[in-house]
């Protein structure tokens, strides 16, 4: 069941601009002021958590859609070896999906991909991947995706001290083999091999680059 919860400063309570909603209309302002008001939304709410909404932005000039989670800063992503998660510090992050075209049925993928830190006690950061097991959208021949470096596509979000900036981290689809690829040679060595094969990696219909 959803719940709202206090997230910062007296633990006996919480000023109203730094509330849970608060917090998420700055995301959702951020993310209208780089791409523009959102072309529809959708909410997933899974068991346990709290409510986790992805925001379609596009198609623009170019034909990219943009796919964002709203829901995941809400709360810092906790070390999963704390004995107690801070509810004030740590990591914070929203995740953009860019795919040429679009696939609205990536939603949920992108939903559950946001709820992994409260359902797995998971710390989402550039470098690390997520894997879904199956199809990010029907037909897709990617299974997981790379978190890369936040920044360039949408800047930092920052909240009043002490709490950490939410960033937004740009999600890369993989191959099953890229993904493996990647577990044995590590994330830059992945991305240095698209970069050097031009690999078109909003292309939703892309074929794996060469590993060997």
């Amino acid at each position: 069941m959803a719940h709202d919860f206090p997230l910062f400063g007296d633990p006996h309570g919480s000023s109203p601009e730094l509330s849970r909603e608060a917090v998420l209309a700055a995301v959702e302002a951020r993310l209208i002021s780089t791409f523009g008001e959102p072309s529809g939304r959708a909410a997933v709410t899974f068991l346990g958590t709290d409510r986790i909404e992805v925001l379609r932005f596009g198609p623009d000039a170019e034909g990219l859609v943009r796919y964002a989670s709203l829901g995941m800063s809400a709360a810092p992503m906790a070390d999963p070896t704390a004995m107690v998660a801070d509810q004030v510090r740590g990591p914070r992050a929203e995740l953009v999906l860019t795919v040429r075209g679009g696939r609205d049925d990536v939603l949920r993928s992108l939903a559950t991909f946001a709820a992994t830190p409260q359902v797995e006690g998971l710390v989402v950061a550039p470098g690390g991947s997520l894997d879904l097991g199956a199809p990010l959208w029907e037909g897709a021949p990617f299974t997981s995706v790379l978190a890369a470096e936040p920044g360039g596509l949408v800047p930092d979000l920052e909240l009043d001290e002490p709490a950490d900036p939410v960033r937004f981290l740009p999600l890369l689809p993989m191959t099953p083999n890229e993904a493996g690829w990647k577990r044995v040679h590590g994330a830059a060595a992945l991305q240095e091999r698209w970069l050097n094969h031009g690999t078109d990696l909003r292309d939703p219909d892309r074929r794996g680059v060469r590993l060997d």
